[in-house]
């Protein structure tokens, strides 16, 4: 059985964007991008609402995105050979290999898809993750920490969410960052 890891990027006061949908703070150095290509190492499926999707479409279909240094181009190459799973009901057709398009979110159908999962599965995208988390089946919380405040904008977690967590791991970067990985212990909605 694949474990389900809602990951993210987020400032310190828990967003993943500002007010405007800027995340441009968000761009990983290099040393939070290798950290990244680890943690994608063992991820079998990527599940993806249209925007996140949208936003990772690059890592394939961007030659130049790749090139530009040895972190990206290895972390274009684990995206690639990962499946993805997009959920959305206004795109019409997925642009890279590997992704299947579903139309709405099934909680059963997730359960299933890790059930048989030959290897963890990765969840990005906090409105997509929000949907998970509630139904119980976010496993791990990953998140990178960076060392701004932004003062509000898309929030990490959905309003109204409870999460009993424990620390399973952290690591600190040499830029200010910090990453925590957490278990989901219990879900309190």
């Amino acid at each position: 059985m694949g474990t389900l890891v809602y990951s993210v990027i987020a400032s310190l006061d828990g967003y993943i964007a500002d007010e405007t949908g800027d995340f441009s703070w968000a761009v990983p150095d290099a040393e939070v991008h290798r950290y990244a290509n680890d943690e994608l190492a063992g991820i079998a499926v990527h599940l993806y609402g249209r925007r996140t999707y949208e936003l990772m479409t690059p890592w394939e279909n961007d030659p130049e995105l790749a090139a530009s240094a040895p972190e990206t181009a290895e972390f274009a190459q684990v995206w690639q050979d990962a499946d993805k799973v997009v959920y959305s009901s206004t795109l019409e057709r997925t642009s890279t290999r590997r992704t299947t398009l579903e139309r709405h979110f099934d909680p059963e159908a997730v359960r299933r898809l890790k059930a048989g999962a030959s290897g963890d599965l990765l969840i990005g995208g906090p409105t997509l993750a929000a949907h998970a988390l509630r139904a119980g089946l976010v496993d791990e919380v990953s998140q990178v920490l960076l060392p701004i405040v932004i003062g509000g904008g898309l929030a990490v977690f959905p309003a109204g969410l409870g999460l009993d967590l424990e620390l399973i791991g952290e690591h600190r970067f040499t830029g200010g960052a910090v990453a925590l990985r957490h278990r989901v212990d219990r879900v309190r909605d």
